[in-house]
């Protein structure tokens, strides 16, 4: 463990101290009630549930990510991660999705099901169906976790990147069981405060680092990108090696955005939402959400930008790094993708169960350091992008501080596992265990089967994290291809009433199907063709089971519809509203849909503002100001100034 001192293991120790501290001081309170467990009892404050919202979307695996495509492309690398790292889908959960999942009552978005589509045949078929995507994709998401949070910790520990994931994920998987959504969002607002000292810290870190240096200059050096200071979208960038998929990056922009706006405009089923305490609070919540978001991007720019000064100053020729892939290569043999890291680290930390050879040939190939520089070697032969973060911490941030900020970016990962798991909880245990397997189970045991299920999907994440090849690769599936499965019966139940329970269920099972079997039979295939083609797949299967079955029963429609209040396909439903409450309906709705193209480029140049500050890119900075404050105003005027009459009681009847 050389690579830490004992002041920065204090730091760590006391960290995971106060955090098991809380999970068991709120043990009680969250053990009063299912609902307590799971929505915190529906009584805690808006910028509680806010701050909470901004630290469950900020992990450290998603950072690495991100740093990674800022430190190839520059400011550019956000058009990138319009895919999900921009969370677009903020902007529709803000104008109307979180305040029509909570105008529901429900405590879960399978339960949601049951409202929407009744107890019949097709309302049950769809709860269950809900629940076991919710289960697939909380999987996958702690699939992703556990590659990056290994990735991350094996650059200071010296373990391979399982074993330094099962550490971390140990301890925040007994805080979450034991405190549930009380633990989430008090642990979140802890660990924002610690996230945003990291922040601070980095960000002057890089400026004074750059001083008067030509940063573009070094950026071409180190990466080749010609235009890395550019922040303007090209219809053809340059890539390395193993990101080529990504050289048209405006048609990938485009794609993702409206991959973002479809897929918000059916999600938004967040705990963080039923447990509001009005539809006005929903709006309040998003909006101080994607602002505390901004504070992610100057920091990630920070550390890509101290990534160029590491990367040229252990490597002033690059053509080693390709030398040296080959070599590990030719004396160990095969080697998948997906296991190069755990052999990376088996190389570094015991250098004596491998071929001299070999690990001579490394020492002569990358000289003096050359276990530090076998950090960042990629499968490719070149810098490995997603270990720029890591290395960064390790080699350019002072003793101490250091263990500050392993601290900041554990915060960030435990703070989106603990949402995770907690929500994934949620549906096994209240539409499943409660609703199917265990209808008169007392609050104790469902509280054990909460604990019993949080564990199991934990370990389930774990086997999977073995077949993934990088974070890069599990994301683009969990985003495309089980978004692309699961996307339309998302949509089609807030937008048209002939929807029903049966095209629910067969299209999110046909869906979710289709996904796994991707998955196993053709893992690299691109990410528009798993996005479009099981679109495709959940879009005829939800179509065949609405047009094979029979409407939702007219009773249901018109709970659902008086209650939610949605706008789209729903004209035999309008006729059952007073003419008052229509017409503020409508009004409603209009303002909603002026202020998505508003909150959009609100939300995206908010992001790209502070990174143009770190990088000094002054006249790019001042278009995007002036983008920034129109797309706020008007903002301000479609939206914001009108989330006082949402509770006003005018549609209430």
């Amino acid at each position: 463990m050389g690579n830490l001192n004992s002041a920065d293991y204090v730091v760590i120790a006391v960290y995971f101290a106060i955090l098991v501290g809380l999970g068991l001081y709120l043990k009680k309170r969250a053990s009063a009630s299912l609902e307590d467990y799971l929505l915190g009892g529906r009584r805690l404050p808006w910028w509680a549930l806010g701050v909470s919202g901004m630290a469950s979307f900020l992990d450290v695996t998603g950072t690495m990510l991100i740093v990674s495509f800022l430190f190839m492309l520059g400011p550019r690398g956000l058009f990138i991660e319009f895919r999900g790292g921009a969370v677009l889908v903020l902007t529709v959960y803000m104008l109307w999705a979180g305040k029509w999942h909570r105008r529901s009552g429900c405590m879960t978005g399978a339960e949601w099901m049951a409202f929407r589509f009744g107890e019949g045949p097709g309302g049950h078929a769809a709860r269950i169906l809900r629940a076991v995507a919710e289960v697939i994709f909380v999987a996958g998401m702690l699939t992703y976790m556990v590659k990056g949070v290994g990735l991350f910790l094996s650059t200071f520990l010296p373990f391979s990147p399982l074993v330094c994931a099962l550490i971390m994920v140990g301890v925040a998987t007994v805080y979450t069981m034991v405190s549930g959504f009380y633990g989430v969002v008090f642990t979140d607002i802890f660990q924002s405060g610690i996230i945003l000292i990291a922040v601070i810290s980095i960000s002057a870190l890089a400026i004074v680092k750059m001083g008067g240096q030509d940063i573009g200059a070094l950026a071409h050096e180190v990466t080749g990108a010609e235009q890395w200071l550019s922040s303007s979208l090209h219809w053809r960038t340059p890539m390395p090696a193993g990101y080529e998929a990504y050289s048209h990056l405006a048609m990938f922009a485009l794609f993702y955005l409206m991959r973002n706006i479809l897929n918000g405009m059916g999600t938004g089923d967040d705990p963080k939402y039923f447990g509001a305490r009005s539809d006005a609070e929903c709006g309040k919540l998003t909006f101080l959400w994607t602002w505390l978001m901004m504070i992610r991007w100057p920091m990630m720019m920070g550390f890509a930008v101290l990534g160029l000064f590491l990367v040229q100053g252990m490597f002033p020729d690059q053509a080693v790094l390709g030398q040296a892939a080959e070599l590990i290569k030719q004396h160990i043999g095969a080697i998948d993708k997906s296991r190069w890291a755990d052999t990376v680290a088996g190389i570094m930390y015991h250098a004596e169960r491998y071929p001299p050879q070999l690990v001579e040939g490394l020492q002569n190939l990358l000289g003096t350091g050359w276990v530090d520089k076998l950090r960042l070697l990629s499968y490719e032969g070149g810098v490995d992008p997603e270990k720029i973060l890591p290395a960064v911490i390790l080699y350019h941030i002072p003793m101490g501080l250091r263990g500050l900020l392993l601290v900041a970016l554990i915060a960030a990962s435990m703070s989106t596992f603990d949402s995770t798991v907690n929500k994934g909880t949620g549906f096994f245990t209240r539409d499943i265990y409660q609703r199917y397997l265990r209808p008169g189970a007392g609050n104790r045991e469902l509280i054990y089967a909460s604990w019993a299920f949080g564990f199991g999907v934990v370990a389930l994440g774990f086997l999977l994290a073995y077949s993934v090849k990088n974070i890069n690769d599990i994301w683009d599936w969990i985003i495309m291809g089980l978004g692309g499965g699961m996307i339309v019966p998302i949509f089609l139940r807030f937008y048209w009433w002939r929807f029903n329970g049966a095209g629910f269920a067969v299209g999110m099972g046909v869906g979710l199907a289709g996904c796994l079997v991707q998955r196993a039979l053709w893992p690299g295939l691109d990410a528009r063709l798993q996005f479009v083609s099981l679109m495709a797949v959940g879009l005829a299967g939800s179509m065949l089971g609405t047009y094979l079955s029979k409407p939702t029963e007219r009773v249901v429609l018109e709970r659902f519809y008086r209650k939610t209040r949605p706008f789209g396909f729903w004209g035999p439903l309008k006729s059952i509203l007073s003419d008052d409450v229509r017409q503020t309906m409508v009004r409603e709705h209009r303002r909603d849909l002026l202020a998505l193209p508003c909150a959009l480029c609100w939300q995206s140049t908010l992001f790209l503002l502070p990174m143009q500050m770190i990088i000094g890119t002054w006249g790019a900075f001042s278009i995007t100001l002036v983008i920034f404050l129109v797309s706020l105003g008007g903002l301000y005027l479609f939206w914001y100034r009108h989330l006082g009459s949402l509770d006003a009681g005018g549609l209430n009847e």
